[in-house]
């Protein structure tokens, strides 16, 4: 029987399991932290956002550079198919508001149960606190467990080690030491830095809803988190590259809110203007255009403490409220990573021309998107077209 290594407990090891134990493989899944699926755990605190409805091209759109290459992936594994799979293991999804997909009890661990059932019922076998520490001079997988060193010569070999954000979860990037042509590591869908006043800093954790974000010719809607130490919030995640990109280059990068999208600079001065004077300007922007201390403390940011009086010039400032983020949160705090194992390293079947018999797939690989279910579904298609590279150069 064909044997295969699987090295890392992540959505991308544990589909690239399920699909050649399905094939007749026999699997081992070797993962170093004490339980599988951690990180997949993680995701599911915010409801587990599996994928994305969207139009396909408009999907694609999303991964950018990468966007071609990952292409054939995609619609090999399309959204549709990922959908099927977790209705398979008996997780009804939905399609949110914002077009997103998510299981109906919009959290992971119902999945990861009916998950690990289906792969045991296949017969693959999971050996976790089993650390990969390359290869040995010979070819040999080394792995270091409780027992001490051990090694295995499986006839293939697929990476699913993960990028290197949430270390503690298990996704460290310490496999990089095995591993030829890497990008270095960057955050993707993290905060940013931003000095803010001592004012400022006193909200953080409250959220800004239904606003819209603009860096340069792109606008993004969606919701933003004031923190300590600057912003995060879905809105930020949609433009975390460019964003990081410019930061880069110039030291920072200047986003501007708009904390009314759906009204016009006219509509919010005639509201400032209809409003009863004799009030204090917070009270005005509170009861005329329902603006939360939080929002009116972010306009103060924005223009400066005395804000324009006059309703057309406080109005195109509601619409138009920059700030200036000086920094990146790091990986550890980041909700993925871009960089990786890049492209070029692989052949068409996502196998390591370096070191033939040994696949890739998931975040390892260096290709970013940004939330909204963009990374579970590239991980998941990266995995199954991983799965079928194994199939095609074994011929099992």
């Amino acid at each position: 029987m064909t044997t295969v290594a699987i090295i890392g407990g992540g959505p991308a090891g544990l589909f690239a399991a399920e699909r050649l134990a399905a094939a007749g493989c026999a699997v081992t899944v070797y993962e170093q932290m004490p339980s599988v699926g951690r990180k997949f755990l993680m995701a599911g605190r915010g409801g587990l956002n599996l994928t994305h409805s969207e139009d396909f091209e408009a999907f694609r759109a999303r991964y950018r550079e990468t966007a071609a290459w990952l292409r054939p992936h995609l619609e090999a594994f399309p959204p549709s198919a990922l959908i099927a799979w977790a209705e398979g293991l008996g997780q009804p999804t939905f399609v949110g508001s914002s077009g997103r997909v998510f299981p109906r009890a919009l959290k992971a661990s119902p999945l990861l149960r009916a998950w690990l059932a289906r792969l045991s019922d296949l017969g693959v076998e999971i050996r976790t606190r089993a650390q990969w520490e390359g290869w040995t001079d010979d070819g040999a997988l080394r792995f270091q467990t409780p027992a001490g060193e051990t090694t295995v010569r499986p006839d293939a070999t697929v990476l699913a080690l993960g990028g290197a954000s949430w270390p503690r979860l298990g996704s460290d990037g310490a496999w990089t030491a095995w591993l030829p042509d890497i990008a270095p590591f960057r955050p993707a869908n993290m905060g940013f830095d931003v000095a803010w006043s001592p004012v400022m800093r006193g909200f953080a954790g409250q959220p800004l809803k239904g606003i819209a974000l603009r860096f340069g010719d792109r606008v993004v809607r969606g919701e933003a988190m004031i923190a300590g130490y600057g912003l995060e919030g879905g809105v930020f995640y949609a433009l975390s590259a460019p964003l990081r990109e410019a930061i880069e280059a110039e030291d920072s990068a200047t986003v501007s809110f708009d904390l009314r999208p759906d009204m016009t600079v006219d509509d919010l001065a005639g509201r400032l203007g209809r409003a009863r004077g004799g009030q204090s300007l917070s009270n005005q922007l509170r009861k005329a255009l329902k603006l939360s201390p939080v929002e009116i403390n972010l306009l103060r940011e924005a223009h400066g403490k005395a804000l324009p009086t006059d309703p057309a010039a406080l109005a195109s400032a509601i619409k138009d409220a920059p700030i200036r983020l000086t920094g990146v949160q790091g990986l550890a705090r980041a909700i993925s990573s871009a960089g990786g194992v890049r492209l070029g390293a692989l052949d068409e079947d996502l196998m390591l021309k370096a070191r033939p018999d040994v696949f890739v797939a998931g975040e390892m690989l260096d290709w970013e998107a940004p939330t909204g279910g963009y990374l579970l579904q590239a991980t998941f298609a990266t995995a199954s077209a991983a799965a079928r590279g194994v199939l095609k150069r074994l011929g099992a």
